[in-house]
């Protein structure tokens, strides 16, 4: 079958790395893609948000599934068309998207249905939600409510912090309409970890759990970004835990975004806090995450397609996954800056020393293709170096082993990806 894959991060790198082993694919495509994708897939000048061309060459080339990877063609109804069209694809509609492109929504929901999560108020107006604060004191959280790269989230330390939150959401309008409206809320304490369970509008099937590593220095110091590395499995996500979170937080999701008209298919991801209580949601997204994906895949034994068309044609109850007993772990290489102002155009060299490490796949993210073969930065977080190995020291070993063969003065990385589980 025709598979288009639509992306050009890493997380989209590793499904087209997993999907081209399918034997059930003839020709795979990727929207826009990356310097990787391009030695796997055919990469088009459509962009991920380019909903009218994206759906114009489906049309004109008899695609037969689609895979969306990010979160704002989602959010922007590009699932709606396809199935305005009888094209299957894998990724929820614009409604089920909701549980993603607004906080406030989410929040709403787990209220109305009894699920675990931080204590929230929502806001349209600072000066509101700065009595708010000032009633409630800090440690406290500021978000924007809309999609923000996941740049939107402020953890703030102390009051002052959280009014200047407040000011540079909605005043400033640093995340511009995603901040419009905001929700605050109570700063949970735990270990987080990202949970992930395919859906198909009434059955879910849960995958191996993973840990992300959401600040850019390391200690877990400096601000939010969208990830600069992850490992699978999450030692904190053992057995007894992930059933509590299939009982507790995914079920009551999918019956309650049915109860609202509004059926769930695709990947649920659920970024946890856990503690000695127990899980709590702190918030949804409707795709992969990244640089999770890249562990996921790298550890998937089953065919990934497959799997993506179960969800999609509601077969996932009678669908078993296999994976691999192995730890993977990914490093993210980003831009010096990242997440503020970094520079584009910088070339990567040592790929192919990197690619060659033993158990190493190097996924591209922010990359593209320069002249004569070489290897362009072209974003924030630009590689995702993964490793897969017996155990998290020889994953991590490998991971770092390889980023260290990579020769790009203007990047840097994390050098404790892990350390939870290596302190565990």
């Amino acid at each position: 079958m025709k598979v288009l894959v639509v992306g050009s991060g890493g997380r989209e790198h590793s499904l087209c790395w997993a999907i081209a082993k399918s034997p059930k694919c003839s020709e795979l495509f990727c929207a826009p893609g990356n310097a990787g994708t391009a030695a796997l897939a055919r990469n088009l000048d459509i962009e991920a948000e380019d909903l009218s061309g994206i759906i114009g060459f489906v049309k004109d080339n008899a695609i037969d599934f689609v895979v969306v990877g990010p979160e704002a063609p989602l959010v922007a109804g590009l699932v709606d068309k396809l199935d305005a069209l009888g094209v299957k694809s894998f990724g929820p509609t614009a409604a089920g998207a909701e549980l993603e492109g607004s906080k406030a929504f989410t929040k709403d929901l787990c209220a109305k249905y009894g699920i675990p999560t931080a204590d929230y108020d929502r806001f349209d107006e600072p000066d509101a939600a700065k009595e708010y604060i000032r009633t409630h004191g800090a440690p406290i959280v500021v978000k924007a409510d809309g999609l923000a790269a996941g740049k939107g989230v402020i953890i703030c330390r102390n009051v002052n912090e959280a009014y200047a939150a407040v000011d540079q959401i909605m005043i400033e309008e640093a995340f511009g309409n995603a901040g419009t409206e905001i929700v605050v809320e109570e700063f949970l304490e735990g270990e987080e970890a990202s949970f992930f369970a395919l859906v198909d509008g009434e059955s879910a099937l849960p995958l191996v759990g993973a840990q992300d590593h959401k600040r850019a220095h390391d200690g877990d110091e400096g601000p939010n970004t969208g990830g600069m590395g992850a490992y699978s499995p999450a030692p904190i996500v053992d057995q007894a835990m992930a059933d509590r979170v299939m009982a507790e937080i995914i079920e009551p999701t999918i019956k309650g975004m049915a109860a609202e008209g509004r059926p769930f298919k695709g990947v649920l991801y659920a970024g946890l806090m856990i503690d000695d209580a127990g899980p709590k949601l702190i918030e949804y997204n409707t795709r992969f995450g990244d640089p999770e994906c890249q562990v996921m895949m790298m550890r998937l034994k089953s065919d990934v397609l497959e799997v993506l068309l179960a969800c999609a044609e509601g077969r996932l109850a009678k669908t078993k996954l296999k994976w691999r007993d192995d730890v993977a772990m990914t490093v993210v290489m980003a831009a010096k800056g990242y997440p503020g102002k970094y520079k584009k155009g910088t070339e990567i060299k040592g790929l192919g020393a990197a690619d060659a490490v033993d158990g190493v796949v190097v996924f591209h993210a922010g990359t593209a293709a320069g002249p004569d073969g070489t290897v362009i930065a072209n974003g924030g977080r630009v590689l995702g170096v993964t490793a897969i190995g017996k155990d998290v020291p020889e994953a991590r070993a490998r991971a770092y082993e390889a980023v260290d063969l990579i020769d790009w003065p203007e990047g840097f990385c994390r050098r404790d990806i892990g350390w939870r589980a290596i302190k565990r």
